[in-house]
């Protein structure tokens, strides 16, 4: 990159409810501790469509135009790390607060994350962010892949927190990226039965491609429908990954008594609600999954292993200058996974 290249960069920002407006601002100058990056790929995650569409997710509302984007690759441009291809981590914790001391920088009082609230995120060409984190990746993976180890994080925070046994029988409702994500680790993790739904036809079809045993669309009777595969004896866990109550509630019938339901999905509105007597009477210990611990290291190495094809869930490519129709795809939710590539001008089929 030379410093002709330097001296501008295209930024996109939401001003409101899909009101996206693509400028070119003064290239961001680093401040201590931080570098330069010429960002690659960026992936479009439910929380942004949430951002696009309301101009707000959960309590946090839209203040002044704000660069989304937090699935994101890109190669350091400036200082000792200059050339080197990273995952752009976008949670920065304060490290003083007691989850931070305590290990849990995900739930950080203090966190600033981009995309999100005052703090600006990746869609845009160049970006300043802590090299602390930005973290290294092998050459084995590409920016498209690279770009998705965010979404993988917090697919192997939501395992962690479900704890799927060995030989045991999982539930997935929503088959978006995320849900997908969880069904192919909960495969890894040694699941024996994995039942999916999701209201979409394609990503029904998506589900039993990445590993679901059984998967139909969702819907009324659906979840009793799933449960008759596996005898009507419920599953050991159920991910409520679709962000709504309809969905909640399935993962609520389909989960045996004593087990575990964990919440990944954001609902529209802020709000959830379930079916209280079912879910008291199976004594159903019910989780709220919240981003993503310190997992780049296990998504990294997952996919640089082959253990996991990230990439066969993009379905979308769009230059930078194309982020509108990319949100509008993503919202209409088209295919699976959408990502915006700013190092590229014209549009691409997918890979």
């Amino acid at each position: 990159m030379t410093a002709s290249d330097l001296a501008g960069a295209l930024v996109l920002r939401l001003h409101g409810a899909r009101d996206l407006r693509l400028t070119e601002e003064e290239a961001p100058k680093p401040r201590a501790g931080e570098a330069l990056v010429a960002v690659r790929a960026v992936g479009i995650c439910g929380s942004d469509l949430h951002w696009y569409s309301e101009g707000s997710v959960g309590d946090a509302a839209i203040v002044r135009p704000l660069v989304l984007g937090h699935e994101a690759s890109g190669v350091i441009t400036s200082g000792g790390r200059a050339g080197q291809r990273v995952a752009i981590d976008p949670a920065i914790p304060c490290e003083r607060c007691e989850p931070c001391l305590l290990g849990r920088r995900h739930l950080c009082i203090e966190l600033q994350f981009a995309g999100h609230g005052q703090t600006d995120g990746a869609l845009r060409s160049l970006l300043a962010w802590p090299e602390r984190h930005l973290v290294p990746v092998p050459d084995a993976l590409d920016d498209l892949e690279v770009a998705l180890l965010e979404p993988l994080g917090v697919a192997l925070h939501a395992i962690d927190l479900g704890r799927p046994r060995l030989g045991g029988t999982v539930g997935v409702i929503g088959c978006g990226p995320i849900g997908l994500f969880i069904i192919a680790l909960a495969r890894l993790a040694g699941a024996a039965t994995i039942l999916a739904s999701d209201a979409l036809a394609h990503r029904v079809a998506a589900a039993q491609s990445i590993g679901a045993d059984h998967a139909v669309q969702a819907g009324p009777g659906s979840a009793a429908e799933l449960l008759r595969a596996i005898d009507g004896r419920g599953v050991d866990v159920a991910f409520e990954a679709a962000g709504n109550s309809e969905a909640l509630d399935a993962a609520i019938e389909m989960a045996r008594p004593a087990a575990d339901v964990i919440v990944v999905g954001i609902p529209a509105g802020d709000r959830f609600s379930f079916s209280a007597s079912v879910a008291r009477r199976k004594g159903l210990d019910i989780r709220l999954s919240r981003r993503m611990a310190d997992v780049y290291p296990r998504a990294i190495d997952l996919v640089a292993k082959g253990r996991l094809d990230v990439r066969a869930l993009v379905t979308d490519r769009y230059p930078l200058g194309d982020a509108a129709a990319a949100f509008a795809s993503a919202a209409r939710r088209d295919g699976i996974k959408v990502l915006v590539e700013p190092s590229h001008t014209q549009p691409e089929a997918a890979a």
